[in-house]
């Protein structure tokens, strides 16, 4: 009888484990990936290293998710995606001209189609927090060091240019540029370190960036990556 023993079945991408008369199915979160987020995300590298092909981006490069994401916030992520750049993945796909002004059409900006149950996003989740970037260096920020939030205000929105794309919260206020990501919940999205990595070489994660890569002293790139990933 089925139900005094285990059986298990491999069909397709999926293995199906019967036990006890029920039947649980543990899904292949690459095989999920492959099929319902592959055609916009990349998964294997590398970045474009053209603007054709920054222009051609469908979504964010995620062969360095594991690095960049904090796994929580990604898994309910991609159970309900919502836009993390107000002006889209590359903001010149959407740029429109009225009254000889330029604007971001926003209706253009649409959100990942691709909602994944709880169980999709779980196995998901699982494939990509393993795709991580074996030369990033782990370990170099905690979140729990103090720093002055004043000093990081000016770092950010006067003596570097971070203001003029990103997007943060200051005073329970929002303030900032949209052609990069918002940064508003950062501290929830992104992993610090990786954030630490990203400012000191923007072009090591993304050759075509926008995003300038400045000498910074170790103590100005960690009171920023504090700032970034705080609560605020």
């Amino acid at each position: 009888m089925m139900h005094n023993r285990l059986l298990t079945v491999a069909w397709g991408a999926l293995t199906l484990i019967v036990a006890a008369g029920s039947e649980v199915v543990a899904l292949d979160g690459k095989a999920v990936f492959a099929e319902r987020c592959a055609s916009c995300h990349n998964a294997t590298g590398p970045a474009p290293a053209s603007l054709e092909g920054v222009l051609e981006r469908k979504a964010p490069d995620l062969f360095y998710a594991g690095s960049k994401f904090n796994l929580d916030w990604l898994e309910q992520w991609i159970q309900s995606p919502s836009p993390i750049r107000r002006s889209g993945v590359m903001f010149l796909n959407h740029v429109i001209t009225e009254g000889g002004k330029d604007r971001i059409n926003e209706d253009t900006i649409k959100a990942c189609p691709s909602k994944l149950n709880a169980e999709e996003a779980g196995s998901v989740t699982e494939y990509l927090m393993a795709l991580k970037d074996p030369k990033m260096r782990t370990g170099v920020i905690s979140r729990d060091k103090k720093f002055s939030m004043a000093q990081a205000l000016r770092l950010f929105t006067k003596q570097y240019p971070c203001i003029g794309c990103h997007t943060v919260k200051v005073k329970e206020n929002e303030t900032g540029g949209i052609s990069g990501p918002s940064l508003t919940d950062a501290g929830a999205r992104l992993n610090p370190d990786w954030v630490y990595a990203r400012i000191m070489d923007p072009q090591y994660w993304d050759p075509k960036t926008w995003m300038p890569k400045i000498e910074l002293s170790h103590e100005k790139r960690e009171t920023l990556t504090l700032f970034v990933v705080s609560p605020k």
